[in-house]
């Protein structure tokens, strides 16, 4: 076997939990500035974490758990991909960037802590939002 795609997908599953409970701590945000960006940040997370969640469960109980180094390079590249991909979506839902190129670099420029922004109105974007593009700079600064 050329990878341990069990142990992959599970890894991948937890960054996905973890990217979604990042997404849910913008919540209390959106509540004291009432923008209207809580339900699309919710609709975010809960697709992040039904994806990840299904992904842990389903490969849990695998019996090898080794990681070789091939594998770790797989799962750092798929890592920072699948991340950004999900990391898209309170961008695309809120309609704070409804384009998902945009959203896209706005998000893997996030987690790769360049902060090269699409945004040409930052301080017109809801607080709930920027909180999730601050995030994603900090936990790419955490990497």
């Amino acid at each position: 076997m050329l990878f341990n795609h069990k142990v992959i997908i599970n890894i991948l599953g937890i960054l996905l939990l973890l990217n979604a409970a990042f997404m849910l701590s913008c919540i209390p945000v959106t509540i004291i500035y009432n923008e209207g960006d809580m339900l699309p940040i919710l609709a975010a997370s809960a697709t992040t974490f039904i994806v990840g969640g299904l992904m842990f469960f389903f490969t849990r109980n695998n019996t090898n758990k080794e990681l070789k180094k091939r594998d770790g390079y797989v799962v750092v590249t798929l890592g920072w991909l699948t991340m950004s991909f999900f990391g898209t979506l309170p961008y695309l839902f809120s309609g704070a960037i409804p384009n998902l190129t945009d959203a896209f670099f706005e998000t893997l420029s996030g987690f790769s802590t360049t902060g090269a922004t699409i945004l040409t109105d930052i301080e017109g974007v809801h607080k709930g939002i920027l909180l999730w593009r601050s995030l994603t700079q900090w936990i790419g600064g955490m990497g």
